[in-house]
């Protein structure tokens, strides 16, 4: 079918339209015609605007013409089927070259990844905010799949390099060339009326001083200066005189609530200080054993000056100052009576949290640290009392990651952060051992869900290396919450607390429940199904461990 391109009449196959010019025949001169000299070429109009040259269509005239028109449209569209071949091949090998570089691609990978920091020394020179950049997991995440048999896989691997090992005890005076100025304030010798290690400590300071001017918890906290403003008022009415010389009252704690962090340590605390013979320090969790003497205020911020042991034992004060009155009654000066206040701390990251050792011990073997916060407790406390609230490891992951997440918090976002920190841990257990790896402080700054909290049994067996187990009593928020009168009368008990009236008792155990889940992540639900399954895969072994030294099968978790 041909049509005339100045007139645009249908033509017949034969027909030659004789008025157009280049309809005319053999005669026909192409240097003389107007039209195929580019002159009086009728432009085509559409919408009101002139389209381009490109855009006039020219229909050839020879008896050929259909021939070579099929031949050129096959010709074209060969030609752009192959080029659009060549573009999508393309696309699928950049797709796939950055999708294993970018965690896009929904296929696993079937090796485990995660590059781990095996010499120490290299991070000595690193801060806290430089370690999540040094220690990064290849970005492929099976966590985009949720496909349990994968990530069982790496599981598996992870339980079959469990060794519970005992660890070598460091004697004492390795401790005290750690820590010499700590061992210079704190004796070894404590007052004998007092169920509290306190002693007394003269004072050289003058009516004009300030005794807390340069405590670090009044410097970079707000909330407690109103605390120190208090105790800047009553202190030198608690100083003791003596030979013209001022003295002090100083103690460390009768007992600490040392973990774990979401396992109901705020709400035995709230009950505790319910209690007439209990006092607390001036905060609740100072973190000083773990955290603030070496400088780390928070831990995303790096270090700080470091918190000398005067600053934490300053948080003692009020009860000092309680305990000092009665040791200076005539009750217990004449018939040499103990006193029966007792004082506790309660930072639930004692336990566990060890992660500042690299910075500041050397000597360490495979990446384990050589000294932990429990050798330097016993060193001044070796009588001291220890009590552990826990919980099912898993719940207590769900509410750590629903109380810490700051935004884009959800049941499919909890189960990718736990992917990917399972795949980090199996990363490190190839190459370490598993307590090098459950006080590493790169492999917990990068794992986006703190797994190595849940792990009770390898901190409980390193507190059971100095301290006896007698010392240390270890409770389930499943039983403090459905029987609180029973957990609270066996701390008590624990403590050698005296008897409480009824209405002191009633006080203590019908108060409503601290530190619950708030309503907006009440709303967010439970977990998913399938990470649930992952992390009960995960603790199962570590469970069974705890559940053999505390000869207890209720700590295997297995109906909540």
């Amino acid at each position: 079918m041909r049509y005339c391109i100045n007139c645009c009449i249908h033509l017949l196959p034969n027909d030659l339209h004789r008025q157009c010019f280049r309809c005319r025949g053999p005669d026909h001169n192409n240097q003389k015609c107007p039209v195929c000299r580019g002159e009086n070429q009728i432009p085509l109009y559409t919408d009101s605007k002139q389209m381009k040259w490109l855009a006039v269509l020219e229909v050839r005239t020879d008896h050929c013409e259909s021939w070579n028109g099929f031949f050129c449209l096959r010709k074209g569209k060969l030609c752009s089927l192959m080029f659009g071949l060549i573009i999508m091949t393309l696309v699928m090998v950049s797709y796939i070259l950055t999708g294993a570089k970018h965690g896009l691609l929904l296929i696993p990978s079937p090796f485990h990844y995660g590059a781990f920091a095996s010499n120490p020394s290299l991070m000595d020179n690193e801060s806290l905010s430089d370690m999540k950049d040094y220690y990064q997991p290849s970005k492929m995440n099976i966590s985009y799949v949720k496909d349990y048999p994968s990530i069982k896989l790496i599981i598996d691997t992870i339980t079959s390099k469990i060794e519970f090992i005992t660890r070598q005890r460091p004697d004492l005076e390795e401790l005290r060339k750690q820590e010499p100025h700590m061992f210079s304030v704190i004796p070894n010798k404590f007052l004998p009326n007092s169920k509290n290690p306190c002693w007394y400590e003269e004072y050289r300071g003058n009516t004009t001083t300030d005794p807390y001017a340069t405590n670090s918890y009044a410097l970079y906290s707000k909330r407690f200066r109103i605390i120190f403003d208090y105790l800047r008022k009553v202190f030198w009415n608690h100083l003791y005189h003596y030979k013209d010389k001022h003295y002090r009252l100083r103690c460390l704690p009768h007992f600490y609530i040392i973990g774990q962090p979401k396992c109901g340590t705020t709400d035995l605390y709230d009950r505790l200080r319910l209690h007439p013979d209990v006092r607390f320090s001036a905060i609740k969790e100072p973190h000083w054993w773990t955290r603030k003497r070496f400088g780390i205020i928070r831990l995303r911020d790096g270090f700080h000056d470091r918190y000398p042991v005067e600053d934490y034992l300053d948080l003692f004060d009020l009860a000092a100052h309680q305990i000092q009155s009665v040791l200076q009654s005539d009750a217990v000066k004449e018939h040499g009576k103990r006193n029966n206040i007792i004082i506790g701390e309660a930072s639930a990251s004692t336990m566990w949290d060890n992660n500042a050792w690299i910075f500041f011990y050397d000597n360490s073997t495979e990446g384990e640290p050589p000294f932990l916060i429990q050798d330097f407790i016993h060193a001044f406390q070796p009588n001291a009392k220890l009590i552990i609230m826990l919980r099912d490891p898993v719940e207590r992951l769900y509410s750590d990651y629903l109380y810490f997440a700051s935004a884009n918090k959800s049941a499919e976002d909890f189960h990718e952060k736990v992917a990917e920190s399972l795949q980090l841990f199996e990363g490190c257990v190839l190459d370490f051992s598993l307590r090098a790896c459950v006080y590493n402080n790169t492999l917990n700054n990068a794992m986006p869900v703190r797994l190595q909290v849940g792990l009770y049994v390898v901190y409980l067996l390193d507190w059971l290396t100095v301290f006896n187990k007698d010392q240390i009593l270890v409770l389930r928020l499943e039983d403090h919450a459905s029987n609180m009168r029973y957990t609270m009368h066996m701390v008590f008990q624990f403590l050698d607390l005296g008897p409480l009236s009824e209405k002191q008792e009633a006080l203590i155990t019908k108060s409503p429940a601290s530190n619950t889940r708030r309503p907006e992540d009440r709303s967010l639900g439970p977990m998913l199904p399938t990470t649930k399954a992952i992390l009960r895969d995960f603790y199962r072994p570590f469970n069974t461990k705890l559940a053999q030294v505390l000869f207890d099968d209720a700590f295997l978790w297995k109906r909540t």
